[in-house]
């Protein structure tokens, strides 16, 4: 009998950094459960060796044992407290009452939560959005560490002492004002410690300076620097740590269920609950712009079309446009709910009742214009990975009063939202088709209510197709991605919310009947990168302006579903 033996196969690429990012989650989560650790030693190494794995496209140089990656610091500080190079201790809490205290908050531009600066060492980052959260900003850590070793590397001699260009660039960072010739100078010992030319230091430079909530590009190397220096020379460990509150309230949604609960006290106070609703998952203006913007801005922009007015309102120095739809928006039938939960996503909700839909300007057609609507619509923030799974699995649950429960009357959830795209470029929108989460089994087909058909009039491209929902957009490779797109996958791009938000919506239509299983759903993306292409990664700076008209095609098309059942 021929015995035939299994040839030995090498994993591939892919292979190796899928495993890299379950072997990098598991290691979290076990540090999570331990309460804290050290970023350079033996547990915060194998942290380090999982992302170096991965080599993540948006960490860019990460590998190059010399190259401090520039644009990946860019990204990292501008979802990190200000000011956190200079911590030697970094503590990630719940909501523990800091935000009652004498403390300043600090909330990044990029990624708005509250931290907390407790003295010169020690900074707390408030982490209410759930475990996704965690894992992001630990991941941002891990490679904040890692490059701060490199700049550690590069400022000592082969004896183990600052060399002349560490000891010059301190003087540098102890200089309030640089004339500029002194600023080139300051650049060429920075360019050193970088491992980085003369240019790219200087645009990095300037990429710092136009972020005004992140220190300039010299105080942030040094700071990273000296602290590694001073653990490699004098053992001062540098520490992660994880609050009691913290581990206790994890994946028990204390802040989702205040959240929701808030949702449904107004609808209960204001006789909306038991209206027709329809969720929306989207930004805090586009919705609102679509609604209200031509008849808040007047006459002057009546012949304008819905896109041109977009444009003027995303511009940065139009806030007075913006505050003028704002107040008429709050005068015509919208309320702002301020969030005081925790979960950092502002609820706005909409009567309909309140609006004249035969004046409405969509530049749509909405059928039956004559006929009034009572509809509410609730347009909730962007929710963060795990997050979305949390906030939608409590807002879709009945009101529980003393007596009885309340369901909701949920008629459509539209989830709109950026993401990385596969098959096409920034800009484009997709249409999945099912949400397939990244290392599980976990996948959620459904039937989308929007498709190619809807977005025939614009001149964006549109493609359609399995999306997946992964642990970490900061976790990506080239070689991961490239297998979703080239497999029998097909997939067309990635996020981090939506096989959460389906999983919440399955979960209540189909096992706990909360809502009715016919709810319609639709679920579109504009493309805020293409991790596969170089220079196009998150990294690489926001949308901007190219961003409205997606978002406002996107919008539209939802509204126009809403107005027309």
């Amino acid at each position: 009998m021929k015995i035939t033996q299994l040839a030995h196969t090498t994993p591939t690429r892919a292979q190796i950094s899928r495993s890299a990012i379950r072997r990098m989650n598991i290691e979290m989560r076990h540090l999570l459960m331990r309460g804290s650790y050290k970023p350079v030693g033996r547990s915060g190494e194998a942290m380090i060796e999982a992302l170096l794995a991965i080599n993540p496209e948006i960490y860019g140089s990460i590998a190059d044992p010399e190259h401090v990656e520039l644009n990946g610091l860019l990204y990292v500080f501008q979802r990190l407290p200000q000011g956190i190079e200079q911590c030697r201790y970094i503590k990630l809490i719940s909501r523990e009452g800091y935000e009652d205290s004498n403390f300043k908050p600090i909330i990044p531009s990029k990624r708005r939560r509250n931290c907390y600066r407790i003295d010169n060492e020690q900074m707390l980052i408030e982490m209410t959005r759930g475990g996704s959260d965690v894992y992001d900003v630990l991941t941002h850590l891990t490679f904040m560490y890692h490059e701060a070793q490199k700049i550690g590397r590069n400022a000592l001699n082969n004896r183990n002492q600052t060399n002349r260009t560490w000891k010059m660039l301190k003087k540098i960072v102890e200089n309030d004002e640089l004339t500029p010739t002194q600023e080139e100078i300051a650049l060429s010992y920075l360019s050193t410690l970088l491992g980085r030319t003369f240019d790219e230091t200087a645009y990095a430079r300037d990429s710092f300076k136009k972020s005004s909530d992140i220190n300039d590009l010299y105080s942030i190397c040094y700071w990273l620097g000296r602290l590694s220096i001073e653990e490699t020379l004098e053992k001062n460990d540098r520490e992660i740590s994880f609050s009691t509150a913290l581990r206790e309230q994890l994946g028990h949604h204390t802040y989702g269920e205040r959240w929701a609960s808030r949702i449904k006290e107004y609808l209960v106070s204001q006789n909306l609950i038991g209206r027709k609703t329809h969720i929306i998952s989207a930004n805090m203006h586009s919705v609102m712009n679509c609604l209200y913007a031509k008849d808040a801005l007047g006459k002057k922009y009546k012949s304008k079309s819905l896109l041109e007015i977009a444009n003027e309102l995303s511009v940065s120095s139009n806030q007075n446009l913006r505050d003028k739809v704002m107040k008429y928006a709050l005068k015509g039938g919208m309320r702002q709910l301020r969030d005081d939960s925790g979960t950092n996503i502002p609820v706005q909700i909409i009567d309909l009742s309140t609006l004249d839909i035969s004046q409405l300007s969509l530049d749509v057609d909405i059928s039956n214009k004559d006929i009034s609507r009572d509809d509410v619509i609730i347009v909730m923030d962007y929710a963060f990975g795990e997050q979305a799974y949390e906030t939608m699995d409590e807002l879709l649950k009945p009101w529980d009063t003393l007596d009885k429960k309340i369901k909701m009357n949920v008629e459509s959830i539209n989830i709109m939202g950026k993401a990385g795209i596969l098959k096409g470029g920034k800009g484009d929108i997709m249409i999945p088709t099912a949400h397939i989460f990244e290392g599980s089994a976990d996948n959620y087909p459904f039937t989308n209510e929007l498709s190619n058909d809807n977005f025939k009039q614009t001149k964006l491209k549109v493609f359609t197709g399995p999306m997946i929902t992964v642990l970490g957009t900061s976790l990506q490779n080239k070689d991961i991605l490239s297998y979703f797109l080239h497999s029998s996958w097909s997939a067309i791009g990635l996020e981090m919310e939506g096989a959460h938000y389906q999983k919440a919506i399955q979960v209540a239509s189909k096992i706990r009947n909360s809502i009715s299983s016919e709810v319609r759903l639709r679920y579109a993306y504009y493309a805020s990168d293409n991790p596969l292409e170089s220079g196009s990664t998150l990294a690489s700076g926001s949308l901007g302006l190219d961003g409205v008209a997606p978002t406002y095609a996107i919008t539209t098309e939802i509204l126009k579903g809403i107005l027309n059942l």
